[in-house]
């Protein structure tokens, strides 16, 4: 359950700091979260990675699908010789997702692991 509720936040979190910040804020976003809600390294990397892929790749279909396919399939002419749009969408959401976990995981790492009881 904290898994899906980390990715849930972070992906509100990093939508509402891009409407007002760069595009890295992302980052910002997902440190914030891994940092209230303790996970292990991994699962704050993949709960990052998720979130952000996921809402960059909605935001960039739903952009896409609104002006007709017109930018993406020039730029994917421009760039791969083809006409490919998902592969743009494909690409950015990568580059967030991977932006975004890397912030998780940073957070994860500094925070101190809780101690056993001996």
């Amino acid at each position: 359950m904290r898994f899906v509720l980390t990715i849930l936040f972070t992906a509100l979190l990093g939508y509402i700091l891009g409407l007002f910040l760069p595009w890295w804020a992302i980052a910002i976003a997902a440190f914030i979260v891994a940092l209230i809600w303790q996970q292990r390294p991994g699962k704050a990397f993949i709960s990052g990675f998720l979130a952000i892929f996921l809402l960059w790749g909605i935001l960039a279909w739903v952009a896409d699908i609104r002006n007709d396919h017109i930018l993406s399939n020039r730029m994917s002419e421009l760039i791969a010789g083809s006409r490919m749009p998902w592969v743009l969408i494909l690409a950015s959401s990568l580059i967030g997702g991977l932006v975004a976990g890397m912030g998780a995981l940073s957070a994860s790492v500094l925070r101190p692991a809780p101690r056993k009881a001996a």
